[in-house]
């Protein structure tokens, strides 16, 4: 009889210790994105990921950095997914062959931000170059991201048009090495001028008396493109159900999740995948 209770003890025990693993769920299904921080900081992943993971039961797991970070991570196999920001760094990680093909998703623009004081006069302007001439010749506070970032890449392109070289001033440019936030805050406090994408603008809180003060160069134009990470250079990349939220971002169902996003009744991105040369 003592037997028979301590075999029967044992099989409720094992029975315990076998519920407790549970079986996979939906949770447990999950990719990676290796992304830039504006699709984070602005809210627009917050929004648009639950309707995924609602009609795919797919997991999608941000890992929010600069796009020269993001792309590192990507190549490193460390992500499923690459979605930033600079074209010329997507079209060359698919060329080194990191993704065999680069779909575009949705696009907004940055814009100049800066004092309402506007020591460099450059309020109204449509003209980027002139305006970043002005805060050179002004020796006007600029705060720059300094992190390789999408943002980061483009503003260096543009003071390179504008004929400026920002990084031999007398301290007035100040690479920060830090995220749009925190570049903003840094702008804010010290009434400097800064370059932004305008996602991360209209959700940003603390503006102090910062402004928009340029806008509208079709130079500020700011295209976000998607990768599936080659599962070919890493077999663990999870390429069926990355492959699921590449077409679904490019799908009208995704394309709609990203137009419905706004702010105060103002549109973040633009989606326009379908859109040629995008």
């Amino acid at each position: 009889m003592l037997r028979r209770s301590f075999v029967l003890g044992c099989a409720a025990a094992a029975a315990l210790l076998l519920g407790s693993v549970q079986p996979s769920t939906a949770a447990d299904r999950f990719i990676t994105v290796a992304s830039t921080t504006s699709t984070e900081d602005s809210g627009l992943f917050k929004s648009i990921l639950p309707k995924f993971t609602e009609k795919t039961g797919i997991e999608v797991r941000v890992v929010a950095k600069g796009t020269g970070q993001a792309i590192d991570i990507a190549k490193r196999g460390d992500a499923d997914v690459l979605f930033v920001h600079h074209k010329p760094s997507e079209d060359k990680f698919v060329a080194e062959g990191f993704s065999t093909e680069r779909k575009p998703v949705m696009y907004n623009d940055f814009v100049i931000v800066g004092p309402k004081a506007d020591p460099a006069k450059v309020g109204g302007s449509k003209d980027v170059s002139a305006a970043l001439k002005s805060i050179a010749a002004a020796k006007a506070p600029f705060v720059s991201r300094g992190d390789d970032s999408g943002t980061h890449k483009s503003e260096q392109a543009l003071w390179k048009t504008a004929g400026v070289d920002p990084t031999t001033g007398d301290g007035w440019y100040r690479a920060i090495g830090q995220g749009m936030g925190a570049t903003l805050n840094t702008a804010a406090a010290v009434s400097g001028y800064a370059m932004t994408d305008r996602a991360t603008w209209l959700s940003f809180k603390n503006r102090g008396d910062l402004d928009i003060l340029v806008e509208g160069d079709k130079r500020l134009f700011n295209q976000y493109g998607v990768m599936l990470v080659n599962p070919a250079k890493f077999s663990h990349v999870k390429a069926a159900d990355g492959q699921a939220f590449v077409d679904w971002l490019v799908s009208a169902e995704g394309q709609q999740a990203i137009a419905d996003y706004k702010i105060n009744g103002n549109s973040l991105f633009f989606p326009n995948a379908n859109e040629p040369g995008a």
